[in-house]
Order: C-alpha cells, then sequence, then structure tokens
C-alpha cells in the first residue's frame, strides 16, 4: 500500500491537536491506516545514500510515514489525511465541493484536435483561482502528484498530470499531436530550448524521467498543449514547460490531466482540485474548464457530482454483526466523509448515501457497509455482539466466524498435509498458452478472463486451473529427490454473464505426487463424507470422455447423477495426469494434478514389483518411463493391452 511522508508538527497543527505518538498510533488504527514508521528528513536522505546513522539533532523535523489505503486516492498527502482525521473526530463538517458558477462564455477553453486520439484521447482540465502556497503546501501539491502518478495513472500510462502558472499563459489552449521534430520549448527545470526527439534522448540518462520514455517514445507524434500564442504548456506524460512552472507566488493554477484512461483521468483531477481548493480564497469551489473536441462535441469539467445509493440497513446490520439503528448507521458514515440520512422504503429501513467527488473508492453497498465498520470500531463488534446476544452461537458473533469457504479450505489443506503433501503457490496470472494449448484445450473465448494491454506473456490471462502453475513449480524442482508432492489452494477466475461483475472465482485444490490417483480420490471423497456405496446413491466413476486425458484410461466423478469431477490419465501431449474434483455442497472447485506420467501404470505394493507399459508406446518413450519407474522401486516391464 502506499506510503505518504508528512511533517509531524505540521500534521498535528492541521489536525488542530497535539498527540503522543502512541495516541496517533491508535487514532490512525482506528480510522484505518497506519503510522509506518517515524523518522526525520536527515535520517531519509542517509538512507537514501547509505551513510552511516548519525546521532540526532532535537532541530530535525520529526516525520511520520503513515501506510494508506491502495484505493484512497484522497489520502496521497497531509491535507487529505489531516481533513479526513478531523471529520472522523467530529472536529470538522463535511467539505461541501461546488463549481463555480460562471458562464460558458467566460470559461477558459481547451480545444482538441483529432490527431490526439492515436496516442493519449482524452484531457480533463480545471483552475484553482486565487490559491495561496507556502512551502509545506507546495511540497504537498508536487509529492500529491507523484503519489498519483505512481498509483492510480499506473507510471503515467494512464494519466498524466500537469499543473500550470496561469497567470503566464494566454486562453485558449489547444490538445494536439504532432511529429517530434515540430516541438520545440524549453522543459522544466532546463535553460536550453529542446526538439521534442533532442528531449527524449536527453533524457535516457535521467533516473525519474526514463522510465516513462516509453509510452510515446515509438510513436510518429506525440501529445502537446499550447496555448494561443502557441507556447507550449506540457508535453505529456513526460515533461511541463519551464514557462508555465508553478512557485510559491503563483496565485492562480491551471491543471491539465491527458489520458487513455476517461474514468481514471476525471478522478485524479477530482482528487487534485479538491484537496487544494482548501488555500484558494473560496475555499471548496474550483473554476470549470470547457474541453471542445473535434467533432463539436464539449464537456465541462470537473464533474464534482455526488454519487447517490441506497443501502439496507439490515444487510449493514448483519455483515458486522452488530444490531445499530439507522441514527447510528448514519453517524457512522458522516464520520467517513459519506453524507447519509435514512429513508423508509415499504417495510424496510434503507440508508441513503451520497458520495462524495473525493471518495472514488466507494462503488458498492459493501464499501458504505465497510466504512461503518471502521467507524464502528472492529475491536467492539465482537464484545458488543455478545453483549447484547446478537447472533450468537457458542459464546460468539456468528458474523465473526471465518467463511464457510476458508473454514471448508483449510480442513483440506490439513488433510494433504497429513498425507505428506507440501503446499505451494503460484501466480493467478498466466500465458494464454499455459492456460490452454499446454493442458490440451483449446480457447472457446467464453470461459477465461482476458487481461487488456498485458504487462508480459505470462500475464495475459486470469487462470482458469491451477494445473499450469503446479507444472512449472515441478518442473523448476527436477532436482528435488522423487516422489515430489506438492498441493495448492486457490482461486480461479472463470466468465460468468450471471454475476454483477461478469465473472466468478470459484475454490481449487491440485496435487502433483507419484502415485496412484485412485488412492488419492478416495482419500479425500472419504474425509468429506463422499463414500461410495453398494448403491451409487453418492459419489460413482464412470467412462468420461475429456480432451486433456488419454482416451480409455479416465473417469468422470459423478454425485447423485451429476458429474463433480473427472480423473485419469492425461493425453501424451499434457504429459502429466490431471484429477478434477467440483464439490457442489460448499460451492468449492477442487482440482489436483497429480503427475502420473502417460501411458504408465503402476501396479500396486501386493503384486509383483513390476510396472507395465501400454502395448503401442512409442519406444523412444520407454528409457524415460523405465527410469521414472525404477525411482519409484518397480523393476522390469509388460506390455499392457487396453
Amino acid at each position: 500500500m502506499p506510503t505518504v511522508s508528512v511533517g509531524r508538527d505540521r500534521l498535528f497543527a492541521a489536525l488542530g491537536e497535539t498527540y503522543t505518538q502512541e495516541e496517533f498510533e491508535d487514532l490512525c488504527f482506528r480510522f484505518g491506516i497506519e503510522l509506518d514508521d517515524v523518522t526525520t528528513e536527515k535520517a531519509i536522505i542517509r538512507k537514501e545514500k547509505h551513510l552511516e546513522e548519525e546521532e540526532g539533532d532535537e532541530d530535525e523535523e520529526v516525520i511520520y510515514k503513515i501506510e494508506v489505503p491502495a484505493n484512497r486516492y484522497d489520502l496521497l498527502c497531509l491535507e487529505g489525511i489531516a481533513q479526513a482525521l478531523r471529520v472522523f473526530n467530529w472536529k470538522q463538517e463535511i467539505p461541501a465541493y461546488k463549481v463555480a458558477n460562471i458562464s460558458r462564455e467566460s470559461m477558459i477553453k481547451m480545444h482538441v484536435k483529432p490527431e490526439t486520439s492515436s496516442i493519449r484521447p482524452y484531457v480533463v482540465c480545471a483552475v484553482l483561482r486565487g490559491i495561496t502556497f507556502d512551502e509545506g503546501s507546495y511540497n504537498s501539491f508536487i509529492d500529491l502528484q507523484d503519489k498519483l502518478h505512481q498509483n492510480i495513472c499506473r507510471r503515467r500510462t494512464l494519466v498524466a498530470i500537469g499543473t500550470h502558472d496561469l497567470d503566464t499563459l494566454h486562453c485558449p489552449f489547444t490538445y494536439e499531436a504532432l511529429p517530434p521534430s515540430n516541438i520545440n520549448f524549453v522543459p522544466l527545470k532546463q535553460v536550453k530550448n529542446f526538439r521534442a526527439d533532442e528531449l527524449m534522448e536527453f533524457y535516457k540518462s535521467d533516473l525519474k524521467l526514463k522510465k516513462f520514455l516509453h509510452i510515446i517514445e515509438n510513436s510518429p507524434v506525440y501529445p502537446v498543449i499550447y496555448d494561443r500564442d502557441r507556447t507550449v504548456l506540457s508535453l505529456p506524460p513526460i515533461i511541463n514547460s519551464a514557462h508555465s512552472a508553478i512557485t510559491l507566488k503563483t496565485k492562480n493554477v491551471f491543471i491539465e490531466c491527458t489520458a487513455t484512461d476517461l474514468t481514471k483521468a476525471k478522478i485524479v483531477l477530482n482528487t487534485v482540485v479538491t484537496t487544494f481548493s482548501e488555500y484558494c480564497e473560496r475555499k471548496c469551489e474550483i473554476e470549470p474548464v470547457e474541453v471542445i473536441y473535434s467533432d463539436g462535441k464539449s464537456y465541462t469539467y470537473p464533474e464534482l457530482s455526488v454519487y447517490n445509493m441506497e443501502v439496507s440497513l439490515s444487510y449493514i446490520t448483519g455483515a458486522i454483526g452488530v444490531p445499530l439503528e439507522a441514527e447510528e448507521v448514519t453517524n457512522l458514515l458522516n464520520r467517513m466523509q459519506l453524507h447519509a440520512q435514512q429513508s423508509v422504503s415499504g417495510d424496510s429501513s434503507t440508508i441513503n448515501v451520497s458520495v462524495p467527488p473525493t471518495r472514488s473508492d466507494v462503488l458498492h453497498p459493501c464499501d458504505v457497509m465497510e466504512d461503518v465498520a471502521i467507524a464502528y470500531g472492529y475491536n467492539n463488534i465482537k464484545d458488543i455482539a455478545v453483549a447484547k446476544g446478537y447472533n450468537i452461537s457458542k459464546g460468539r458473533a456468528v458474523s465473526l466466524k471465518p467463511l464457510r469457504l476458508e473454514e471448508f479450505s483449510h480442513l483440506i489443506r490439513l488433510e494433504m498435509a497429513m498425507c505428506g503433501f507440501t503446499e505451494v503457490l503460484s501466480f493467478i496470472l498466466c500465458s494464454l498458452g499455459d492456460n490452454f494449448a499446454m493442458l490440451n484445450h483449446e480457447d472457446d473465448g467464453s470461459t477465461a478472463v482476458i487481461i487488456e494491454n498485458p504487462r508480459s506473456s505470462e500475464n495475459e490471462t486470469a487462470r482458469t486451473s491451477l494445473m499450469s502453475g503446479i507444472l512449472k513449480t515441478v518442473g523448476q524442482n527436477k532436482a528435488h529427490p522423487k516422489p515430489i508432492k506438492i498441493f495448492e489452494v486457490g482461486d480461479v477466475v472463470l466468465l460468468d454473464e450471471t454475476k454483477d461483475v461478469g465473472a466468478t472465482n470459484p475454490f481449487y485444490l491440485s496435487s502433483y505426487d507419484l502415485q496412484i490417483i485412485h488412492g488419492l480420490v478416495e482419500r479425500i471423497m472419504q474425509v468429506i463424507g463422499l463414500v461410495p456405496p453398494d448403491d451409487s446413491t453418492t459419489y460413482y466413476l464412470k467412462p468420461s470422455n475429456e480432451p486433456e486425458f488419454l482416451r480409455g484410461t479416465q473417469a468422470s466423478i459423478v454425485y447423485k447423477g451429476k458429474q463433480i469431477g473427472t480423473s485419469g490419465i492425461v493425453h501424451p501431449e499434457v504429459l502429466p495426469s490431471m484429477v478434477s474434483l467440483l464439490v457442489d455442497s460448499s460451492k468449492v472447485s477442487i482440482e489436483w494434478v497429480s503427475s502420473l506420467t502417460p501411458e504408465l501404470a503402476m501396479v500396486p505394493s501386493d503384486v509383483s514389483p513390476v510396472f507395465v507399459v501400454r502395448q503401442g508406446t512409442s519406444s523412444a518413450l520407454l528409457p524415460m518411463l523405465t527410469h521414472l519407474a525404477t525411482l519409484n522401486g518397480y523393476e522390469g516391464h509388460h506390455h499392457w493391452h487396453p
């Protein structure tokens, strides 16, 4: 999660109260953030330069490093943290942000040329009028932009922020895309004029900026913003112009965010303007800018409208496990900067929640419920639930019990460990080849969730099986003494149009060993409680025809007439054997990957120690099969006629 460095004294001044370190740690914990470290600016510099520790100077400013949730963009600077804590402590009302009421004719205009659609098609803008900076707020303003660039902006690939001294520029502005040889300006912190292509070469040695060059470097055109006099404002997402640089004397700030993701751009713009509008003459008021596209469509930014949602009171109290009244819930939500009031729809009470532009993390009723729990205090939930006799089962709140899925998976983990397996973890993201071709499957386009613009070929899709991850783990441990016995319990992701998010997350268990598959199946089914009786009313095996398995050596596991899994020796192109099982009773998918080499069947230990090979097996495979069988104590071989 992001860590925000703030001066302790400046933070306490903004909070209007001084705390001991222990008191502030407690306040952070209650609000849902964490005081990660206490240091000084000189100590940070010494650490970065790998210098020896020195005795601290009493006059050094103490720096608090505060860890905040990754989706709370409003907490990425001192101003945001201080405001949130003031509201949380009932020391401030929730701010009401508004767009300045000016006519469309008076608005600053940003004209967007059609060529920008090929590189960074969107731009949103706003103005902070009458702002007053001091050294602390100026540094915080710059630091917030850096934090946003690293977080929601995804290192400037999705959004790039440009801030400018409006008094040095002349409206209207134009957002264009031109060949790099046609763009000339003096970049920030430089005195020499550069062509854009020269600038790219110049910044290849810059430790900070060189990592952003790839975003536009190979494009035939670069995005650029001009004012009326053809003065360059910025070359997004690389650098701003020195001409319009912000200083401590700046009074009017023009903010532009160019983007490939319009939604993210709006969130970034709203975060910057709402956070620093407190330094304006008219607090919480932002001047709008009209953005006009080449097709004639125009939009006004920022969009500071609130998002309204209704949340069931019973959903909130049931999920938390505490019998709260509607008035209590609304008060708790107000502490978290969410406007809330009670309403009644029919027979069920609901809470009307207005989400301000600063809380872009609130998307679903579960987010509202979480804020109620935070404001109420996680440490208070169990005690009050038990004390009031609410949802009590064996002396504890039912809502505080582990989820059924987690309890079940924990029991499966224990059983696998007792069977001699070691747990491993593999990545949820994998390549399309690993997810389909490697397992002898075809991508039907309706099973796997595909990642847009993956960072590498290893992150193309979310896995639909644990098998490829297990096999890769085994491949990296080929030198390990045999047998290799490992397992994994984890999520897979499957497309599902019936879900509100378009996908579902079954839970799978995969294992790898060099033993007979059927015994492991029976053991797990036994501990689950599905022992096969003579009348076949629980589970039984029948022949199957799955593409990943070798024909004639596979079976389906059927429970009460429904196929819940398969087992068998997989096709030679896949190499290992796979067993999969779906446990409907708990909505958990469990998949075992058992690496029994194809074409090879081990004879049980109570029979003569030999192995049999399928008739027609390629002679090229015999040395490998013989070696594998020898490792497991088998001698000699016979041919097996299926």
